[in-house]
């Protein structure tokens, strides 16, 4: 990225200030060679910077540019090279529609690069070469299936490297109609995959850490995928997928447990919303490796700029990379033998709707009721309010809003893989609620979506927008970003900097709530999960 390459020349005059600045040194003496920060990949050597006293490597390609003959279809190896790779700078991140921000976001950084040619990734270590075996944690960015990347700040690796001597990974990969367009019906064979190319990245991704991770100090025996939002969806597709068993060795779903793909027939009619927008028959395919990356983000744009009800591109159950519904309607038995974290905030809604309805902190009861149809069937809506009124009878009608809409958006997702994780038997799964409530616009956000970035990163002063200042936040990443690193590196978050964290069981559901003091409790929020169990499990689209 073009402010990457600033910032290394802005470091680069800086040097060059102390160093016309700085004594004489005695004659004879040599100044110390720079360190060492050159790689060998399977495809060419490439050279990285420093960032504390870590090594870092950004926008190392995986696979090749996905543009022309390659859209729509799984990733192609990258192309080799001869000279030595300068990696200095993130790289692009894929085409998507622009999306506003709330005002907690405004402390990190986000990608004006955009390309086709997205398919990179960062490396973060503490040492090269030194014959050691450290944990991998390969993030895995939010924005659901159509935005972001994982080139923000917040996701830097620098802190978790020093705390935990592990290796981080963050990367980019293809998203909405790049990675999730499904032409298969309409294309035949020749597209059979399109509707989970994205995945496939993911994929090619873990692949590429299988091959080169150990010459960056990793072990490609110990790696841990984990993920937020949409990150975290990833993560839980990514077991369902058996391209990817024997990649990655634990997971972690932040905030974005996902259950359900889409059937065939449904992403079906999403991919001829979009090729009207595009002005491309179903007969016309072979027109799309033609077209100009732009035309295809403006007829994006269109049809999500469109009134009614929005196209979903997302993974789709193919019986090709999907066999099933991920998590529907049990856990995937590929990945049975793998340990799980997985959790959510108190107060997801407060950014996940409430960011661009402000009016949803300003409601009434009547406005309550109104805005609780969707979530619930609207003849329960006034039995579930006085349920939840006698469990929070202080709670304002927005407090009882998001209170309820965050169960019904995140948490029964999250209940419900934890029980299906447990159900097969294999490997152990915990449970955990960030209850810490943010201080900053005054308080009104509580605990929401996405603030657990800044702890299980340790980036706190990276976030001050979302967290605020002041000793609570750092208490928080202690334990978050210790318990995180534990468990990538033995599959148990046990740390001893909290108290003992009990796997989750179908009996008493201990769930860890974090905050300054965090504590166990077992059947956390047991009446409101009793309350919502009669509905089917809400359907997120992302």
């Amino acid at each position: 990225m073009r402010t990457g390459r600033r910032s290394l020349l802005g470091f680069a005059a800086l040097g060059l200030a102390r160093k016309s600045l700085a004594a004489p040194r005695p004659e004879g003496k040599k100044a110390a060679p720079p360190p060492n920060v050159t790689v060998e990949t399977h495809r060419g050597k490439v050279r990285g910077g420093l960032d504390d006293g870590i090594k870092v490597f950004k926008g190392i390609p995986y696979a090749a540019t996905t543009d022309g003959l390659n859209r729509f279809r799984a990733p192609k190896p990258a192309k080799s090279w001869t000279d030595i790779r300068d990696v200095v700078a993130y790289g692009p991140m894929c085409p998507q529609v622009g999306r506003e921000r709330g005002s907690y976001a405004a402390s990190w950084t986000y990608d004006k690069d955009a390309s086709e040619d997205c398919l990179v990734l960062n490396v973060w270590t503490p040492a090269l070469r030194d014959q050691r075996k450290r944990p991998v944690m390969v993030w895995l960015h939010g924005g659901g299936f159509s935005a972001g990347s994982g080139s923000r700040n917040v996701f830097e690796g620098t802190r978790l490297c020093q705390r935990g001597d592990v290796v981080v990974v963050t990367l980019n990969h293809r998203l909405n109609v790049f990675g999730f367009l499904y032409l298969g019906h309409l294309g035949g064979a020749e597209y059979a995959e399109s509707g989970n190319a994205g995945m496939l990245d993911l994929v090619a991704a873990l692949r590429w850490v299988h091959d080169n991770i150990s010459a960056f100090g990793g072990d490609p025996a110990n790696v841990t995928i984990f993920g937020q939002s949409g990150g975290a969806a990833k993560v839980s597709t990514l077991m369902a997928m058996p391209q990817a068993r024997g990649l990655f060795h634990k997971a972690i779903v932040q905030s974005g447990s996902h259950l359900e793909g889409l059937t065939p027939d449904e992403a079906t009619r999403h991919a001829l919303t979009f090729l009207a927008a595009l002005d491309v028959k179903p007969t016309e395919l072979q027109r799309l490796a033609k077209l100009p990356t732009d035309k295809l983000v403006a007829a994006l744009n269109k049809v999500m700029d469109s009134p009614g009800a929005k196209p979903n591109f997302s993974p789709v159950v193919d019986g090709i990379v999907l066999p099933k519904g991920p998590w529907q309607p049990d856990g995937p038995a590929v990945s049975a033998g793998i340990p799980m974290i997985i959790g959510s905030t108190r107060t997801e809604t407060t950014a996940l709707l409430g960011a661009n309805h402000p009016d949803y902190f300003a409601l009434d009861d009547t406005s309550l009721h109104r805005n609780l149809v969707g979530w619930i069937p609207e003849r329960d809506v006034p039995r579930v309010i006085a349920g939840f009124r006698r469990l929070m009878p202080s709670a304002s009608a927005s407090d009882l809003f998001f209170a309820i809409t965050t169960d019904r958006r995140v948490r029964q997702q999250a209940w419900a893989q934890a029980e299906r994780k447990v159900a097969q038997g294999s490997a152990p799964v915990w449970l955990y609620e960030l209850d810490w409530a943010t201080p900053v616009d005054g308080g009104k956000w509580g605990s929401p979506h996405s603030l657990d970035l800044a702890f299980v990163f340790d980036n706190v002063a990276k976030s001050e927008a979302m967290v605020g200042t002041g000793p609570d936040p750092q208490q928080l990443a202690d334990q978050m970003s210790a318990a995180w690193i534990a468990f990538a590196r033995t599959g148990n978050p046990n740390t001893g900097g909290v108290p003992t964290w009990p796997p989750f069981s179908s009996a008493e559901r201990p769930t860890m709530v974090f905050n300054t003091t965090s504590h166990v409790a077992n059947d956390f929020r047991g009446d409101e999960r009793a309350m919502l169990a009669s509905f089917p499990i809400y359907k997120v689209t992302r």
